[in-house]
């Protein structure tokens, strides 16, 4: 069963409960009604790998490639399949900076909300080259 812990607990020994986070087990704290959860990044990778990067591949008739993702209304052309792979991630990348910047907004936007496990993924990977490599593709309509 989740245990919360009253977030005033811990007192002045956080690293006692980051230390938990980090070598036991998440954690999960309440304050004045609002819940916490505290891990760290090697769990949060793992809750993470789930998400996946999907998009469409479509040849254009200059012989380009188009990719359009699935999760983000994101899509980028190139000249070949590793070009517009690039350009994609780097997309990624830079929508997922753009999104942390002003998550109050963005994260409260009803047609942006599930676009947050994507975007943390992309600011857990922060590598473009290895976003790109996880993007998977799909043949796309024409």
């Amino acid at each position: 069963m989740m245990e919360f812990t009253n977030i005033t607990e811990p007192g002045r020994d956080w690293s006692t409960a980051v230390d938990a986070a980090a070598r036991s087990k998440p954690q999960f704290f309440k304050r004045n009604g609002d819940d916490f959860f505290l891990a760290d990044f090697r769990f949060m990778e793992e809750l993470l790998n789930v998400c996946s990067y999907t998009a469409d591949y479509m040849e254009e008739e200059d012989g380009s490639v188009t990719l359009a993702l699935h999760e983000i209304d994101l899509v980028e052309n190139g000249k070949d399949e590793a070009e517009a792979r690039s350009k994609l991630a780097s997309s990624i990348l830079e929508y997922a900076e753009d999104f942390y910047a002003d998550f109050t907004y963005w994260g409260s936007a009803p047609n942006r909300k599930s676009h947050i496990p994507y975007v943390f993924k992309a600011l857990f990977i922060l590598d473009a080259q290895k976003i790109g490599e996880s993007i998977r593709c799909q043949a796309g309509k024409p």
